[in-house]
């Protein structure tokens, strides 16, 4: 078995391919375009048996994926850190992208149980409309933030203060009392920046309806677990990208960075928190259990369990407990709804 390592970027694709031992057999550069990626898998045909590994870069290699996956290639996500760690163990010195794309497939064959990419299409337009809204929302927080400072030199009653300045009828009123004012150069871009934000929470409105039109025929499953919101049910499933890929939930919880690290040498069993991982995923997750400490019973009793069973851990590994205890039940709810929507597999 050959594996083709894949360094991908804008421009263009570096691939290393290896044999089963780590020894490099070729390499070879092409553009991003689609006759490079055509030029990439005639190089690549000299091998029969292979499989690729493509660092896992949001938006640089998603059209490389699915052009191999697409011809019944077999790909696997290398996580950034797993090929930095791969490459710093290397006896190779520096950083190049052959280098990058050798630690990628050597990556695969020291960590065999990486997951493998597959097209989802639903997974990817609900990553889309989740990234995009957070967009819109960093954008519509630097916008506020500039705001309350002008508010603050015209007229420091205008400024709300501790309340919200994203509601269409506050952003009203407002408008009406900066029109008021006199005329000057900081009136208007404070006028401009209201008429921005107003813009933006239209945006974010209209995103949000189509998360929830998507959501709720998607994964009912994982809606009905306490404090998972729409907006969390779909970068769940954004970054999960196919729960399928995951042979369990113990793969699963790593790729989410839940998995506990072992870190004792003696005779007293310590783990650690774990900050690899999907830091997207790990937060959703945070987010989850600390919801569900404040309003769900048996997420506490969960907690109060596992504190009486370790009574020298500390609270942070109480919440680390928990929040792997979430894992497993959110794997379980997403392949019961993959397995609602696609019966035959």
């Amino acid at each position: 078995m050959v594996v083709i390592g894949i360094d991908p970027h804008k421009s263009s694709h570096t691939a290393v391919a290896v044999d089963e031992t780590g020894r490099k057999l070729a390499q070879h550069t092409v553009p991003a375009t689609p006759d490079g990626l055509l030029r990439l898998r005639t190089w690549a045909a000299a091998w029969h048996r292979r499989k690729w590994a493509v660092e896992d870069g949001r938006g640089i290699a998603g059209r490389l994926v699915r052009t191999l996956i697409g011809h019944g290639a077999t790909v696997i996500w290398v996580p950034p850190k797993l090929m930095a760690r791969t490459r710093a163990s290397a006896r190779t010195r520096g950083k190049s992208d052959p280098i990058d794309a050798l630690a990628i497939a050597r990556a695969v064959l020291r960590e065999p149980d990486l997951p493998t990419a597959h097209l989802d299409q639903a997974a990817l337009d609900l990553r889309l409309l989740s990234d995009r809204r957070d967009y819109l929302i960093t954008r519509r927080t630097a916008a506020i933030n500039q705001l309350r400072w002008h508010l603050h030199d015209l007229d420091p009653a205008l400024d709300p203060g501790t309340s919200s300045l994203t509601g269409p009828r506050r952003l009203s009123t407002l408008t009406t009392a900066l029109t008021g004012l006199p005329a000057s150069v900081r009136r208007d871009l404070a006028l401009d920046l209201t008429a921005e934000i107003t813009t933006l929470g239209e945006q974010i409105t209209r995103l949000e309806q189509q998360l929830t039109q998507q959501i709720t025929t998607h994964a009912p499953s994982l809606l009905a677990i306490v404090g998972i919101s729409v907006v969390t049910a779909a970068k769940i499933i954004g970054e999960t990208a196919g729960i399928t890929r995951f042979r369990s939930a113990a793969a699963y919880a790593m790729h989410a960075g839940t998995a506990p690290i072992p870190v004792w040498s003696s005779n007293r069993t310590q783990y650690r928190l774990n900050r690899g991982g999907n830091r997207q995923l790990n937060t959703c997750l945070h987010r989850i259990a600390i919801t569900q400490l404040a309003h769900h019973p048996p997420a506490r009793d969960y907690r109060a369990r596992w504190t009486a069973e370790h009574p020298h851990a500390s609270t942070k590994a109480a919440l680390r407990a928990l929040k792997r205890h979430l894992t497993n039940t959110i794997y379980r709810a997403l392949l019961t709804d993959h397995h609602r929507l696609h019966p035959a597999t």
